[in-house]
């Protein structure tokens, strides 16, 4: 069922589904990671109902530009609606495509790609095959969901995404072997004190060596 819901930032609004895969407090922790930079143009793979990319664009001033990517067609149905009905039709464009089929026209033109991918590695697979998508492995690799970054980020731009903490060292070793070198790493916790279960990194095409460690943060501090 069709749901519309607030933002909570600014006056914007969200349209959800309850029968499909809704957006959790990690998307809203990636969207604040990055502060925008003047004349952004903004890209957020993966995009599902369009979360990141929208909260981003509320949080932040300068943004020239919001591409939504989203593989299954309802969803990237829904973030039209949430753009239709926010009114950011000038802003806002919403390609229904594979992230790894992302057209030539694109390499090279954004500044900054925000994505939650699928983390999840193995396992059962939810007989609900649409959810399942959205948090497994199954149509999207982290080496292929590096190379298209790499391919459609200008020289400098910076590539932001949030990933399970249990498979840290694989995605700081794919990224640098990808061309991304990460640049600003922070763990995220469910509460203050707990084991940290993911973790937001921002790597940046053609960066030197060398991190930011942040702090850890957790979603109860975060008001989240």
């Amino acid at each position: 069922m069709r749901v519309i819901e607030s933002l909570q930032t600014g006056n914007y609004k969200i349209v959800q589904d309850t029968e499909l895969y809704r957006f959790t407090s990690d998307a809203v922790l990636l969207s604040r990671f990055q502060r925008a930079k003047k004349g952004e143009r903004v890209a957020d793979f993966c995009a599902g109902s369009g979360i990141v990319g929208l909260h981003f664009y509320a949080e932040n001033e300068g943004v020239s530009s919001v591409t939504l990517f989203e593989m299954q067609e309802e969803l990237a149905a829904m973030s039209r609606e949430t753009v239709a009905l926010n009114g950011l039709e000038k802003v806002f464009t919403v390609e229904n495509v594979r992230v790894q089929d992302i057209p030539p026209s694109y390499h090279e033109y954004f500044s900054l790609i925000l994505c939650n991918p699928p983390y999840e590695k193995g396992g059962l697979v939810s007989p609900d095959g649409k959810k399942a998508l959205c948090r497994k492995e199954i149509s999207l690799t982290l080496p292929e969901l590096t190379e298209s970054a790499r391919k459609c980020l200008k020289f400098g731009g910076r590539f932001s995404l949030v990933h399970r903490a249990d498979r840290l060292a694989e995605v700081l070793y794919t990224l640098h072997e990808g061309g991304l070198e990460p640049k600003k790493m922070q763990l995220i916790a469910g509460k203050t004190g707990d084991t940290p279960y993911c973790v937001l990194i921002s790597a940046v095409k053609g960066g030197k060596a060398g991190m930011e460690i942040l702090p850890t943060v957790s979603n109860d501090r975060r008001g989240i």
